[in-house]
């Protein structure tokens, strides 16, 4: 196992939140490349097939029966055109969820790899900001990807599509933050089911087939809590053009999940390792 450099201790820990950052997430980024890179290369570039599938299997060949469909500003788009930027933000999600959660999980609990870095200068911010980091560059790579294929089947209805891109980042940056955050909390294989138990239903559920209207008023109460459904709402109106004072809401709700991750994971990591 080799570390980036680090940055010396004394210095670090006098700057402001020098007790917890040292400014050096980078080699935490880099150790996590190398890794990537050297063993589960396949199965990072697996995941990013999963909404591709779904987008063709879903939106051209069942989008040919269903027809078009009205979105939440009123706007009729194809079923391709309505599901696709929904699959983009899952694919952005997908991508940071997986190597904040289970990858983090294995390194903390196993690895023991946190324990190792929290021995050097490294604060819990810079291993958390390392792994996140980590964690959103492949969210970013599959979305860029799913965008690029939109891009080659029309699906991007408006020259706003390309501020998708940021948004996935917000995106990705909003799950891989809370994502580190939860799995600092669970010790088992068994707890970490509960992850896939919230996740499928919130890729079913939230708006990603179906128009929000179609369900009771209850149940879209409840859909709207969730932080995909704000996801694709966001990239649904950039990609279809249909901009509204809403998207700054959805916006502000991914900056709020990130402060409140971010938080989260640092506290805990300083709990677990240095107090």
């Amino acid at each position: 196992m080799t570390f980036a450099p680090t940055r010396p201790i004394g210095p670090a820990r006098n700057r402001f939140l020098g007790a917890v950052y040292a400014r050096n997430s980078s080699a935490v980024m880099s150790r996590g490349m190398l890794a990537t890179r050297s063993s589960n290369a396949a199965i990072v570039v697996s995941g990013f097939f999963e909404p591709v599938f779904y987008l063709l299997s879903m939106g051209i060949g069942l989008g040919a029966l269903v027809g078009t469909v009205v979105t939440t500003t009123g706007q009729e788009v194809s079923y391709a055109a309505f599901i696709a930027p929904a699959l983009l933000a899952v694919s952005a999600m997908n991508g940071a969820i997986y190597d904040s959660t289970w990858n983090v999980f294995f390194k903390m609990n196993y690895a023991k790899l946190y324990e190792g870095m929290l021995t050097t200068s490294l604060g819990p911010l810079d291993v958390a900001l390392g792994e996140i980091g980590l964690a959103l560059l492949r969210g970013v790579l599959y979305a860029l990807g799913f965008l690029i294929i939109m891009q080659s089947l029309g699906l991007n209805l408006s020259w706003t599509a390309i501020l998708a891109l940021p948004a996935v980042v917000l995106i990705a940056f909003g799950f891989a933050s809370l994502g580190m955050a939860v799995t600092s909390y669970l010790t088992t294989f068994q707890q970490m089911d509960w992850i896939n138990f919230v996740m499928l239903p919130m890729f079913l559920f939230s708006a990603t087939f179906y128009p929000l209207s179609v369900y009771p008023e209850p149940i879209q109460w409840v859909v709207q809590a969730l932080p995909l459904w704000h996801g694709v709402e966001l990239i649904r109106g950039l990609t279809t053009g249909a901009l509204s004072v809403a998207l700054l809401g959805h916006v502000l709700y991914y900056v709020v999940m990130i402060a409140i991750g971010l938080v989260f994971t640092t506290s805990r990591l300083k709990k677990l390792f240095l107090d």
